[in-house]
């Protein structure tokens, strides 16, 4: 009968292909729009995960998230590295700066400065150049991406790619000069906006003068020291708010999630995909029932129970699910595979394949119901009409 039941499925070609390509668009969205989501999410936080020395990050207790900068002023970096527990305390500064170009443009750059003594806070990969040579004069570390599209040198050809920028080019950060003696990479933030490390003492002075100008203090806990313990200690003791990585991670997700309209946007796409999905399976495999319908009536006319035939329509809807599953899911990857080298956001965590699958599984249970339906309600004389 599982025979009978495949050879009736691929029997009319065009419901057949037409079920799987409604089943391939529904797991299609639901695996694509979903990855660009959680790739989106997770750029609002990439700065932190970049960051993974620290233990824990001390801020003004207003801080929302983490581009929200509040800054400290530099005597609380002193109290922090007081309180017990705390192995090494050292500044960080995280700010916008425009950046004057060769052709006499300005482009907004993330810059980051970081601690003259240590150097923590740098970049994970250093592609050219090495992070000691921050400790040169006027010397700064740029992203890959920002020296090769927003801070490349603009080609003499109108309409051609930027010249990237390389070691020994020289910028303007607020009117002061900055030499870079390295290329670096780090993960894409929200906004996407360069990335120029320099020191702490540099980065002050490439600042606006303000009286307070110590963005996060970066805090690493003693060995068997428990971190959630000692950001409660540091704020007890000293008054910023402290938070464990993870927490400031969890903070930063948590305020896109409620203030922006990225979860609504996405939401909408993802619920069409499944409505479109299972508009076109649901209403293709009903057809082919009708069509069908004869066949089944033979069946029942010879003896076949209902659960044998439910068995034979469950079969049909689970085959066009598997493809259309497996079609949807190989698309995104191939989507995924493509973009791995432009500014979208994507990410593909396993966790998706059960979202898309279990999207995937509900269509093809709700396709085969109003089929199942029509055939257990068939009387067997309709064979003998017409």
């Amino acid at each position: 009968m599982n025979y009978i039941a495949i050879k009736m499925l691929m029997g009319d070609k065009g419901k057949y292909i037409g079920i799987i390509m409604g089943l391939t668009f529904a797991s299609l969205i639901m695996t694509q729009q979903p990855a660009i989501f959680v790739g989106l999410m997770a750029r609002s936080y990439s700065f932190i995960s970049d960051l993974g020395l620290p233990d824990i990050w001390v801020m003004d207790p207003k801080v929302q998230f983490v581009d929200d900068i509040k800054p400290l002023q530099d005597t609380e970096l002193y109290r922090v590295r007081g309180v017990s527990g705390v192995e090494w305390a050292t500044p960080l500064y995280k700010g916008l700066l425009k950046a004057r170009l060769t052709d006499g443009t300005f482009q907004t750059c993330n810059v980051i400065g970081l601690d003259d003594a240590t150097l923590i806070g740098g970049p994970p990969i250093m592609l050219e150049g090495q992070l000691d040579d921050l400790r040169r004069s006027d010397s700064v570390i740029v992203d890959i991406d920002g020296a090769t599209e927003k801070l490349g040198k603009p080609s003499l050809i109108p309409g051609e790619k930027p010249t990237p920028l390389k070691i020994g080019d020289s910028l303007e950060l607020n009117d002061r000069r900055a030499i870079v003696v390295g290329i670096a990479k780090s993960t894409r933030t929200f906004q996407s906006q360069p990335v120029v490390y320099t020191t702490y003492s540099r980065a002050k002075n490439y600042a606006p003068k303000e009286r307070k100008l110590l963005s996060f203090i970066l805090v690493k806990t003693k060995q068997g020291q428990d971190p959630h313990e000692l950001a409660r200690r540091i704020k007890q003791h000293t008054g910023p708010a402290a938070y464990t990585q993870a927490e400031f991670k969890e903070l930063t997700y948590q305020y896109f999630m409620h203030n922006t309209g990225i979860p609504i946007n996405f939401g909408i796409s993802i619920l069409l995909g499944f409505i479109v999905g299972a508009a076109i399976a649901g209403q293709t495999f009903y057809n082919f029932t009708l069509d069908n319908i004869r066949q089944f009536g033979v069946l029942k006319a010879m003896g076949t129970g209902n659960l044998v035939l439910l068995r034979m329509i469950l079969l049909q809807a689970v085959l066009v699910g598997s493809i259309g599953y497996g079609l949807g899911v190989g698309l995104t990857a191939l989507f995924g595979f493509a973009t791995r080298h432009t500014i979208l956001a994507f990410k593909f965590p396993w966790q998706l394949l059960l979202f898309s699958g279990t999207g995937v599984s509900i269509i093809c249970i709700f396709a085969a119901l109003i089929s199942i339906f029509k055939v257990f309600r068939l009387e067997p004389a309709i064979v003998f009409k017409g």
